[in-house]
């Protein structure tokens, strides 16, 4: 299926002026293609493209990561790449698939394209594509059945996470397929709706949106399955407090968005440091951890990596994923048990 559309659903812009936003957008969003090529190389070859994994109505690309000799009933991790990468770049590049070596799991790596979008930016903003069922949303859904399918993988342990418009898909795919999903990562991303609240993905991104907590979670509702009470997925978020092309407020809507539906407060029940940067615990009523949250003080946009060797380290530094000694893959892998 042919799909064509514009990066952004900015209806009262010329065409020079909409490529314009278009080509500024890029600039700041995420980084050159040599740059992740360079920093890809050594895990490229493992990483392969899937054909046939559905009907694909979003009319993306499936590449995955298997590491040689996985056993059945280990768990799944999607990660979503930002704009103008790519996704096996993203996936060395952010530390998954050395991850994925160290503690043995798989990864589904969706790949968006320009003909999708011209920026490559996955469409967390279009109505069509963030339905449950439907567009790119349900592609990735059925790159997740069609990696259960080949490898035997736990279907209670797959998780999802991806940067800026990845995560902003994030967001999708735990509001709209909250049954499939035990975990979602969201790192400089959006909550859930955010485009169609704020009235535009700009104006969401650079601003934000003035919901209540209710209305946040009411959106989540609406787009899960019909009738669907629980259990939701467990949120972390990483954000750098000076990103200015998707603001702080994401992050605040985002806690706000997912405490909601959980059914609990916005007051944080646990608070210490990690790695020097303040993170924050929000549990529910049995104690268990439904949302967390990273501050990475003076980080700008991007995913946030610790290159090394250490236990704790992971990721290699590159435009947009930046070397802050926190590698956010490994903080999450260790939240949901994967290591």
């Amino acid at each position: 299926m042919t799909k064509t559309r514009v990066a952004m659903a900015v209806t009262a812009a010329t065409p020079v002026r909409l490529l314009t936003l278009l080509a500024a957008l890029a600039a700041v969003l995420l980084p050159a293609p040599a740059a992740q090529a360079a920093s890809a190389r050594s895990v490229q070859a493992a990483v392969q493209e899937v054909t046939g994994f559905g009907s694909n109505p979003g009319a993306l690309r499936m590449y995955r990561y298997v590491p040689d000799g996985l056993p059945a009933g280990r768990p799944v991790v999607v990660a979503l790449h930002g704009c103008t990468q790519t996704a096996p770049g993203y996936g060395t590049q952010s530390g998954w698939t050395e991850l994925a070596d160290r503690w043995g799991f798989s990864v589904v790596l969706p790949g968006q394209t320009t003909a999708n979008n011209i920026s490559s930016c996955f469409n967390w903003f279009q109505t069509g594509d963030i339905t449950r069922g439907q567009g790119e949303a349900e592609s990735i859904r059925q790159m997740v059945d069609r990696q259960l399918a080949d490898t035997g993988a736990d279907r209670a342990r797959v998780y999802v996470t991806g940067l800026s418009a990845g995560g902003g898909m994030t967001s999708v795919m735990m509001a709209g397929y909250p049954d499939r999903f035990a975990a979602g990562g969201v790192v400089a991303g959006l909550p859930y709706g955010c485009a169609q609240a704020a009235g535009s993905p700009y104006l969401c991104m650079y601003v934000g949106a003035s919901q209540t907590a209710g209305q946040w979670g009411d959106r989540v509702r609406a787009a899960a399955p019909a009738g669907y009470a629980g259990p939701w997925p467990r949120l972390t978020v990483f954000q750098g407090t000076a990103d200015y092309t998707v603001k702080p407020v994401n992050m605040t809507d985002l806690v706000a968005q997912w405490t909601n539906v959980q059914g609990t407060d916005r007051t944080p029940d646990a608070e210490d440091t990690v790695g020097g940067y303040p993170h924050q615990v929000y549990t529910d009523a049995s104690g268990a951890t439904v949302a967390e949250t990273y501050s990475i003080t003076g980080m700008g946009h991007g995913q946030p990596v610790d290159p090394g060797t250490g236990a704790a380290q992971c990721g290699t530094a590159a435009a947009y994923v930046l070397d802050v000694d926190l590698c956010a893959a490994y903080r999450m892998g260790r939240a949901w048990g994967l290591g």
